[in-house]
Order: C-alpha cells, then structure tokens, then sequence
C-alpha cells in the first residue's frame, strides 16, 4: 500500500468519523438533560436518507424542500420516541425505556421496508462530481462538506447551549432538574426538544452519507451502534468527548480497511471501545463525577 492510499483512507474515515460523532452527539445531547438515550438514532438516520431520496429522486422536489422536509420529520420522529418510549418509563423510575427506543427504532425500519422496499438505492449527487486535487490526491467536494458539517452543527450547538434562552434552559435541567424546575423551567417540553434536536443531527448524518453508501431500510442499525461505540469511547457526558471519539473510530476503521481488511476493522473498532471501558469507564475525555454524600 502506498502513502496515498493511506492519506485517502484517512481523508474517509475523517468524513465517515465525523458522522459517528454527529449521531454520537445526539446521544449526548439526550443523556445530558435526561440521562437516558434514544437506541433508535439509527433509525432516524435512516428515516433523513430514505426520505430525502424519496422526495427528491422519485418525487423530484427541489433538494432543499427534501432535506427540509425530511430533518423535520426526524425530529419530530425523535420527538414521538421520547413521548411514547421514554417518559413514561422515567415516570416510573423504570430502565424499561432502553428496550422501548430499541423496538421503536425496528418498528420504524420494518414499516419502512414495506414501504420503500428492501433493494438498497443509489443516492446521486452533484457534490460528488465537484472536486479538486490535493498534493496529487483527487478529492470531492462531499468529503471536505461531510466533516465541516458535523463539527460545524457541534460547534453551532455549543454555542447555542451557551448564548440562547433556550440551551440555557438545558444546561440547567443538566445540571439539576429539580433546581430548574423552581425556576420555571419545563424539563418535560425542554427533554422532548433535547431528543428532537438528537433526530435531527442523525437525519443530517444520513442525508450526508446516503450518497457514499446506499439508502436502505436497515442503513441505520451498524451506523446507529457504531455512533454509539463512539460516544462511550470519547465520553458520553462531554460533547467535544464524543465528537473526538466520532473521530478515531472513523479514521482508525479507515485505516484498518486499507491496510487489513473491513472485517477486521469491524473487530478491532469495538475490541478498542470495550478495552477503554475496562481501562477508563468514563471514556478518554470524560470526566469522573464526584458524588456528595
């Protein structure tokens, strides 16, 4: 293998890791504010693509209505996850809320399998024949759009965390629900937008990486667990944590798929997440909590 094959493969798996931490920031976002996630990411992942190539490819709506159209139905998919499947669990002090998400999440891919079919589709785009050449190596525009996407939105929602009523209002239901509810707060409506906003990011992911791959019905499910390997591997408690993990589980796929092989990538990727956990259980770039007592 030459040193361009493995410059190129390090450009994809930037693109790719980025996607992880995209979704892996939805993970976050939810885990922050309600200590909970939602397992069917990957199904709203899935629900951004197939909608987008429907609506656009068959239906032949401009490209900017699709995608429109599509994030805000992921969002508002994410939105009936947290409604149906998690809150009422929560009510109850039940952890039943995890099985819940993972069986919305299949019931959405299987209605969608029905619907669209089970024969993955090819998802074109201009993107992919604009491009430039880099010290000899010939890039796309998609691949340099897929990584500033994802940490642009990473960085758009930290400082919407930060500067907004609203992410305020977040931030507080994070660090004390009860303290934020004396205020005025609604943490039930502001957790509805928590997961809403998590639905959105994946659909962004999926409409981003349907032209790489292909849209199907069952897109979501590796994709949704890889992202979530990449949040417990940067710290699921650490946006930038997760958003780096997204990263290294991306690149060093990339690299092991040059060098070795996808199955072993495949290995390696989650032997690595389960070696950290035994080794830092907080992730690399969590931070251990201090509890008072």
């Amino acid at each position: 293998m030459g040193l361009q094959e493995y410059v190129s493969a390090l450009i994809t798996g930037a693109g790719i890791g980025s996607m992880y931490g995209l979704v892996a920031l939805g993970y976050y976002t939810t885990y922050a504010v309600s200590r909970t996630v939602n397992f069917a990411q990957g199904a709203s992942l899935m629900l951004g693509a197939v909608m987008t190539f429907t609506l656009s490819t068959q239906w032949h709506w401009p490209a900017w209505l699709a995608v429109l159209v599509a994030l805000s139905c992921c969002g508002l998919w994410s939105y009936f996850v947290e409604v149906i499947a998690v809150r009422p669990f929560v009510k109850r002090s039940s952890d039943a809320w995890l099985m819940a998400t993972v069986a919305l999440g299949l019931i959405l891919e299987n209605v969608v399998l029905f619907s669209f079919g089970k024969d993955p589709r090819g998802q074109s785009s201009s993107l992919l024949q604009q491009g430039f050449d880099l010290g000899g190596l010939r890039l796309n525009a998609l691949q340099v759009l897929i990584p500033l996407a994802g940490f642009g939105l990473a960085l758009l929602l930290a400082l919407s965390m930060r500067l907004t009523a609203t992410g305020k209002s977040l931030l507080a239901i994070a660090q004390n629900r009860n303290a934020a509810r004396l205020m005025g707060i609604n943490s039930e409506k502001m957790i509805g937008l928590a997961f809403a906003l998590a639905g959105v990011f994946a659909g962004v992911a999926g409409i981003l990486i349907a032209p790489l791959y292909t849209v199907s019905a069952g897109m979501g499910t590796i994709f949704g667990i890889k992202a979530f390997a990449a949040a417990i591997l940067g710290g699921i408690e650490s946006a930038a944590g997760v958003m780096a993990g997204g990263l290294i589980l991306g690149i060093l796929e990339a690299l092991l798929v040059t060098a070795v092989g996808s199955t072993y990538a495949q290995m390696f990727s989650f032997g690595l997440t389960i070696v950290v956990l035994a080794v830092r259980p907080v992730g690399l770039f969590g931070k251990r909590s201090i509890n008072k007592v």
